[in-house]
């Protein structure tokens, strides 16, 4: 069987997808990666994040954990990627909490030339990047 593209792979999300996720990470967040709830908690801890924090997260995709970043901790985030739909699948799931939306922005970007000013960021995020 042929995977799908990104696109098709995360337009929908089933419902067997939606328990194997509660089952495997204990949450529906639309959880895209390897990065489990608990080591993004570590993350956020080990960076310090928190309201006023600006965070980086380099190869976002659907923009887990990112976005459950900004969420968690109320800091700023960007979220940055080079797939078009990846950047417009993390927005659109921005979007459906406007709190969390209200301090996320995105930016299609290549971690190699990011269109960023040094100290830009207190941190930097990049999950499940190759």
């Amino acid at each position: 069987m042929e995977t799908p593209r990104f696109a098709e792979r995360q337009d929908s999300q089933s419902q067997a997808e939606s328990e194997v996720e509660r089952e495997v990470f204990g949450t529906d967040l639309g959880i895209t990666s390897y990065t489990t709830v608990a080591q993004a908690s570590v993350l956020a801890k080990a960076l310090r994040l928190e309201v006023g924090s600006r965070l980086l997260d380099i190869g976002a995709g659907s923009g887990w954990p990112g976005l459950y970043l900004a969420e968690a901790t109320g800091c700023e985030a960007v979220l940055t990627d080079l797939p078009l739909e990846a950047i417009r699948r993390a927005s659109a799931r921005a979007r459906r909490r406007p709190d969390v939306a209200a301090r996320c922005s995105f930016a299609l970007a290549s971690g190699a030339a990011l269109p960023f000013r040094g100290s830009t960021f207190d941190a930097v995020v990049h999950t499940d990047v190759l």
